[in-house]
């Protein structure tokens, strides 16, 4: 099992479009907390289990963190738990906010 990369274009469309698909940010709570994706789920040690029971393995996941790196392992871990369509995004949140500003979520 393995997983593609999607670019920030490519994410920007999904959003507009009518394709249901999931946000996971891996980055620590305090970054998540402080700006996110709109609509992204945090993923951690203790969020994991939960995800993996409530998502459909057919519901394409995108995998975010800081810079684009990390979000593969956890892409290629999450193909490994069965999840067909798995995705790291490019540039991860860093690049996101630097072109989309405009467009971030804070809070808990």
């Amino acid at each position: 099992m393995s997983f593609e990369h999607l670019d920030l274009a490519s994410l920007a469309q999904w959003r507009d479009g009518e394709q249901p698909f999931v946000l996971l940010d891996i980055r620590d709570p305090l970054s998540f907390t402080q700006g996110r994706i709109p609509g992204s789920r945090h993923l951690d040690n203790a969020s994991a289990g939960a995800i993996l029971e409530e998502t459909p393995r057919d519901t394409p996941l995108v995998v975010v963190c800081y810079h684009g790196h990390s979000s593969r392992q956890a892409a290629a871990w999450l193909a490994g738990q069965g999840f067909e369509k798995v995705y790291s995004l490019d540039g991860g949140f860093t690049q996101y906010q630097l072109t989309h500003g405009d467009d971030v979520e804070s809070g808990s």
